[in-house]
């Protein structure tokens, strides 16, 4: 496509640079620690290949089968692919900062300051849906921008191939193309609606999503269920936090940078068709305070707008003193430092308790899941030998399932069940498994799985390896009894979120 001509060269040597530094760093810890919770239920998920989960698209579950399949199913072997998808982004936030004319400096500075944020060192170190998130967000938002600044059509192509891979991967993908819809419509340039290349992209992203969204429709729309779940539990909650998380969640020293981004669309006119750009953030913020949504959902239309904003600050900086690009460059470094400490797992885990796990919970569930393991092998070897053929795992949630199902074989225990999210749809144990029910966790007192398994008797309690706060710190493992068959009671234990 011929629009490329009047754009500077890509910086590929210097983004070159930075994204093998990336990748060396990335690749040099994703040993450390462990699987967190959501990457074993991601294996697990893995294992069972579908066109979809309870509570997300099938995408990031694929890639997991797929990164466990080629370099092992160890959590180096699985990071490969957030790597790799970490390393992807950086490039695309290049590719728009070039987008909007910038040069060497420009593209080298939006690479740097995003490998280095907060949000991004997370998701790239391990996988999650926000991994592959990420990168479509920002693809989408490539393609997007060039449509506007050449007006070729074409590229609704690029775009809704885009958008369909990421209706594969998580749902929210439809907030960032009305955000963007809206800011087309009210800011312009409004002639890229008027073409038939847009229903080309619009029905190549149904093609893409059609066997996702069947999959819920047949299934009653179980991510919709989850989704509420979520609004109604932590809603205040995340209203509350939404602003303030919106400063730190990539790194409070970015804040000028896209706040630039927001602002140089309207001051210059060359970049008059990226307004819709700066319009798309706002809406798809006014949506999550709406529904709910959590805070990160937002972060990635903050990196195009770093890239946006890049330029007039490096120049801010150019005209400065001394003076103001030393303190620039000290409340960087200390950025920098935190970033590292709070999304990557660089410091022993029993010094994560306190401000770290305070700030990021999700390097504490990386730690102790083969512990985990070992302590529900203890409690179960206190079913006597003769009732343990009959015997069935109960784990409260899908960390704790994926645990017991990745180490449990190599401990003589069997598979586990569990009523939380897709494990659900995996069981429910076979009725002839009558004999004592091992518990992980617990149930509400007078909730209907209370009543359903019930005398329940605590045999053990697990304690995370170097005292680390996370969620299975503490959990109780008890033997408890069975009231109605697995097949009668499986559906009544049901657990969305």
């Amino acid at each position: 496509m011929g629009e490329q001509r009047g754009l500077p060269r890509f910086a590929a040597l210097p983004v070159g640079i930075v994204v093998a530094v990336q990748a060396a760093v990335l690749t040099a810890l994703s040993g450390r620690y462990g699987f967190h919770r959501d990457e074993l239920y991601f294996v697990a998920s893995g294992r069972r290949p579908d066109w979809g989960y309870v509570d997300n698209p099938p995408l990031t579950p694929w890639l997991a089968r797929a990164s466990t399949a080629v370099f092992g199913e160890t959590p180096a072997g699985l990071r490969v692919i957030a790597t790799l998808l970490g390393m992807a982004t950086v490039v695309v936030v290049a590719l728009l900062a070039r987008e909007f004319g910038g040069g060497r400096g420009v593209q080298l500075f939006s690479a740097i300051a995003t490998a280095l944020s907060s949000y991004v060192l997370v998701v790239s170190h391990m996988l999650a849906t926000n991994s592959a998130d990420l990168l479509l967000w920002s693809l989408i938002t490539l393609f997007g921008l060039k449509l506007l600044r050449a007006g070729d059509g074409r590229w609704w192509l690029a775009a809704g191939a885009a958008a369909g891979v990421g209706l594969a991967n998580k749902w929210l993908v439809l907030l960032l193309l009305s955000g963007l819809g809206i800011g087309v419509a009210a800011a312009g340039p409004r002639r890229v609606f008027r073409t038939w290349w847009l229903a080309g992209g619009i029905g190549l992203a149904v093609v893409l999503a059609a066997p996702v969204v069947a999959w819920q429709a047949a299934h009653d729309w179980p991510m919709l269920t989850v989704a509420g779940g979520i609004s109604a539990d932590d809603g205040g909650e995340n209203r509350a936090l939404f602003v303030p998380m919106q400063l730190v969640l990539l790194s409070p020293v970015l804040v000028p940078v896209w706040v630039a981004g927001l602002v140089r669309p309207w001051r210059d006119p060359r970049l008059r068709w990226a307004r819709a750009l700066t319009i798309a953030y706002p809406v798809v913020c006014l949506e999550l305070l709406v529904v709910g949504g959590k805070p990160y959902y937002s972060i990635p239309l903050l990196l195009p707008l770093v890239a946006l904003g890049a330029e007039p600050v490096l120049r801010w900086l150019g005209r400065g003193g001394l003076t103001r690009r030393a303190l620039t460059g000290a409340a960087a470094a200390v950025c920098v430092v935190v970033s590292v400490l709070i999304g990557l797992p660089v410091v022993p885990p029993p010094a994560l308790n306190g401000v770290l796990l305070a700030m990021n919970k999700e390097p504490g569930e990386q730690v102790g899941w083969p512990e985990f393991a070992g302590s529900v092998a203890a409690a179960w070897q206190r079913i006597p030998a003769t009732e343990r053929d009959t015997a069935v795992i109960v784990a409260g949630n899908y960390g704790e399932a994926g645990a017991i199902e990745r180490y449990g074989p190599e401990l003589g225990l069997p598979r586990p069940y569990s009523p939380h999210m897709s494990y659900a749809d995996w069981g429910p144990p076979p009725d002839r498994l009558v004999g004592p029910v091992l518990l992980v966790g617990g149930f509400e007192r007078g909730s209907p799985a209370a009543r359903l398994i019930t005398g329940c008797r605590p045999v053990a309690k697990h304690f995370t390896a170097g005292g680390v706060d996370n969620d299975e710190n503490g959990v109780v493992l008890s033997l408890c009894t069975l009231t109605k068959p697995w097949s009668v009671a499986w559906r009544r234990l049901r657990q969305f979120y």
